[in-house]
């Protein structure tokens, strides 16, 4: 089996990149490949936040590109499970030319004298502002609504051999796939023998993620609360009716190819302790949650590169807990590099 290009991983990135390929050519013969469902895996636990920010220069470029992308995607197809919201950031008084820094002009970021919800507050020596431009997406279903005709799911690639020509795939149903050029797309997958080798120059490692269900309602106007400090949110989860709260877990070396991962007493102790210095009410009623992983840089930016001398397979990924955020600058910075070679 011959393909132009092959998309290992068709999760939100990969099949991000799909799209970009086939809006820049739509001639080109391209393969997505998912062990699993496309939008399963670390997508399908995805919280979907985006808000205009970056730690960096380069990640503020690629938020405000994303954020634009995300736009344009709502208002070309109004069913994606896109929901926009308003958001208040938190952070101590200190940290406010920090906050200033990392949010875009788009977030026209404004002070404000509260959270916006009464069980929500600024602690003593804080601030708060205003952000606009944050949405959410249900990411696993917007990724497989974005999955090209024909993804090939619960198909495993079990080696890449590249060469001077083509690049060798081969699969788990026995077959081999001889693709022009590859992109390895693999979420939080970066340690799997059939690509680990070409990868490890990126040093790239494996952290927990974990976001905890609060059993609390949700009204239309409520809005995300971030707190800056702990890079920390809790989100209204309006299509389901309930709160999510993201805390940074700082467990790290997690296994995504192990069993599903439940929440532990830790995770719960953890999370209620940062949600207590702002909503002690809503600390107690954290009782489920999302556990997974993702994969994250020494830099803490997203890895884009060619892994190979022909540039023939191109890594995209490395996204530090931000694949859906930065998805399409991801994609859009993976299809160039295609680009260069020729697509």
């Amino acid at each position: 089996m011959n393909t132009d290009i092959a998309v290992v991983g068709a999760g939100i990135v990969g099949t991000l990149i799909a799209r970009e390929i086939g809006r820049r050519d739509p001639a080109a013969r391209v393969v997505v490949l998912d062990r699993d469902a496309a939008g399963s895996g670390a997508s399908r636990r995805s919280a979907g936040l985006h808000f205009p920010r970056g730690a960096s220069a380069r990640v503020r470029d690629m938020s405000a590109y994303s954020e634009a992308y995300y736009a344009r995607l709502a208002e070309e197809d109004p069913g994606a499970p896109i929901h926009p919201l308003a958001m208040t950031i938190i952070a101590d008084a200190g940290s406010a030319d920090a906050v200033r820094e990392a949010y875009l002009p788009s977030a026209k970021l404004a002070e404000a004298f509260g959270t916006g919800r009464q069980d929500v507050a600024v602690p003593p020596g804080g601030l708060a502002w205003t952000v606009q431009g944050g949405h959410y997406a249900e990411v696993g279903a917007l990724a497989a609504r974005l999955a090209p005709p024909g993804v090939r799911e619960g198909v495993a690639v079990t080696a890449v051999r590249p060469g001077d020509d083509a690049v060798r795939l081969s699969l788990s149903t026995g077959e081999e796939l001889v693709a022009g050029r590859v992109v390895l797309a693999p979420g939080p997958w970066t340690g799997d023998p059939a690509w680990s080798e070409l990868l490890a120059p990126l040093e790239i490692k494996i952290k927990r993620v974990v976001a905890l269900h609060v059993d609390e309602p949700v009204e239309a106007a409520d809005p995300c609360v971030v707190m800056h400090d702990e890079d920390a949110f809790l989100l209204p989860l309006r299509h389901r009716g309930d709160w999510l709260f993201s805390y940074t877990c700082q467990e790290w070396d997690a296994d995504p190819g192990a069993a599903a991962p439940a929440l532990r007493p830790n995770h719960l102790r953890e999370a209620q302790a940062v949600l207590e210095r702002y909503a002690p009410e809503l600390a107690g009623r954290c009782t489920s949650g999302r556990v997974f992983c993702d994969a994250y840089t020494p830099d803490r930016q997203p890895a884009v590169r060619a892994l190979d001398a022909a540039g023939r397979i191109v890594f995209a990924g490395g996204a530090n807990g931000s694949g859906y955020r930065l998805g399409p600058a991801i994609a859009a910075e993976a299809v160039d590099l295609l680009d260069a070679k020729g697509l």
